[in-house]
């Protein structure tokens, strides 16, 4: 799946008045607390490596609100491996709060304008406020088109980030300022998708907020006067704070920070749930626990399971190769039921760049210099090659012929650590048409079966290729199949624009026309 986008990474830090140091930052005054904000940022870079950024809140600047962010992985952004520089910034943007973002590019273009957290400064500080966001809204054309039906009104972006940005704008306008549960109550009964926000104003108010279906994770923490949030627990672990101290946000609810108080607030019923399964798959940092669901146990039973599905005979040159990293969980416990070795057969280049940024020709040439296959430990064997998933299958293709040619296996056996990719996403991940993947020429809208999983192997370069069934990822995962957002496996979709964009992506698959994105015209 390494060509494939994650979606972005949101956090947020608060030190409350208080007296005290927090035992996380000793020797420091709470004004320095947006210090541990690249640190969080850096433990989620997993999330997003095309933009990064952080917005300072300090009573006691006339700038009360100082947003800092730029195109770049965090550790460039933030400067971090000059000293001197990465001081002054952290002394420009001080602050008892802060929020922050790293970004990947599901929708807008990749420049610094699109960067986040966006900031609207305003007269009032009540109305002054920068905010992150994390997910995707399926409705964005919708609500594009309502902002834009008046003569007057311009967007300056193409993304779905500032109709968030107005939106938000909109419900500060009036001259009652409305409390955090009805501001969010309002823009929730607007949204449909994927919105997990980080709003920080200039009177020092945080909101971090989770979407009523819960679709992207979102973690809190507090420890003595300090209180952050963050899209994974790692970060929160690695800050210190006790894992026992780390707790989900409810989907529908809200982490409010408001003078020295911090309060839960629930601003939207959410009967369902729809998380989104590719977290514990794919995207999510193996450490990290979400919605009280262990990464690493999660991927560790994916490969339990393919285990049990095995045929293919195993013999004292049979070994087993995770395609590193995110499928090595995967792979040693598959290794382990069949009780054959899981070796590193293919060394990862962390040097190379993300092999899906240039499109399908950048990719390939990526993807020739991104895994080396060890001949020493592949030549003569029989491989099972374990793989999280296969998407566009680009990566996969080049990296079966470079195992043949520089590795020598005599035989490779693909097995993918979930279910096929039927249908794009509209929630956050890079897949919005149904012609970029590469499962559904093979089903066909039918069932997987032995004959279709051959012709796959067979374009793929393969001797056999398996992938596990829908119902392995409810089972590993440890929730019930109606609590999990499938959609990408299924094509049934937990909202109407979901649903609706889907029809159009079919539409668009049949009439052989080739949008970039399912919302956009296609063109023959």
């Amino acid at each position: 799946m390494s060509d494939l986008r994650h979606e972005c990474g949101l956090a947020a830090i608060y030190h409350l008045p208080a007296a005290d140091t927090s035992p996380l930052c000793p020797g420091q005054d709470q004004e320095q607390a947006s210090r541990l904000m690249p640190r969080m940022l850096l433990d989620i870079q997993n999330r997003g490596q095309l933009s990064a950024g952080m917005t300072a809140w300090h009573p006691h600047r006339s700038q009360l609100l100082a947003t800092y962010k730029d195109v770049g992985s965090v550790s460039e952004v933030f400067r971090m491996s000059h000293r001197g520089k990465y001081e002054s910034l952290m002394e420009q943007h001080a602050g008892r709060a802060a929020i922050g973002h790293v970004r990947y590019a599901t929708c807008g273009a990749e420049d610094r304008g699109y960067a986040q957290p966006l900031e609207r400064p305003h007269i009032q500080k009540r109305k002054w406020f920068a905010f992150g966001f994390n997910g995707q809204l399926a409705n964005y054309p919708e609500l594009r088109a309502e902002i834009l039906a008046t003569d007057d009104a311009h967007l300056a972006r193409d993304n779905d980030t500032e109709v968030i940005l107005h939106a938000i704008g909109r419900e500060l306008s009036g001259t009652a300022d409305p409390s955090p549960a009805d501001l969010l109550a309002a823009i929730a009964h607007r949204f449909d998708g994927a919105w997990n926000l980080a709003i920080l104003d200039a009177c020092g108010r945080l909101i971090v907020a989770r979407d009523p279906l819960g679709i992207r994770p979102l973690e809190y923490a507090r420890l003595g006067p300090l209180v952050a949030a963050c899209s994974e627990s790692v970060a929160l672990l690695n800050l210190g704070f006790p894992a026992e101290s780390i707790r989900s946000l409810e989907p529908g609810t809200a982490l409010v920070v408001e003078g020295d108080q911090l309060r839960i607030e629930r601003f939207a019923e959410a009967p369902t749930r729809a998380r989104c399964f590719f977290e514990w798959v794919y995207f999510a940092n193996v450490a990290s626990t979400m919605d009280e669901r262990s990464v690493y146990l999660s991927r560790k039973r994916l490969g339990e399971e393919l285990a049990e599905l095995e045929t293919v005979p195993v013999d004292r040159d049979t070994v087993v190769v995770p395609v590193p990293d995110t499928s090595k969980a995967a792979a040693d416990a598959m290794a382990y039921r069949l009780a054959i070795p899981s070796v590193e057969g293919l060394i990862r280049n962390r040097y190379t760049g993300r092999t899906f940024i240039d499109g399908a020709a950048g990719r390939r040439q990526k993807a020739e210099t991104k895994y080396t296959p060890l001949r020493e430990v592949l030549e003569g064997k029989r491989v099972f090659l374990v793989e999280d998933s296969i998407v566009r299958s680009t990566t996969m293709r080049v990296l079966l012929g470079r195992m043949r040619s520089l590795g020598r296996a005599r035989e490779i056996h693909v097995r993918v650590a979930c279910p096929p990719i039927v249908a794009p996403c509209f929630y956050g991940i890079d897949m919005s048409t149904i012609d970029e993947l590469f499962a559904p020429e093979f089903l066909a809208g039918g069932p997987l079966t032995e004959e279709a999983q051959a012709r796959m192997a067979a374009r793929l370069g393969a001797d056999s290729l398996r992938y596990l069934p829908v119902e392995s990822v409810a089972r590993s995962i440890g929730f019930a199949a109606d609590e999990l957002c499938q959609a990408c496996l299924t094509g049934r979709y937990p909202t109407p624009a979901g649903e609706r964009l889907y029809q159009i992506a079919l539409a668009q698959s049949e009439s052989g026309q080739r949008p970039a994105r399912t919302y956009e015209p296609a063109t023959p």
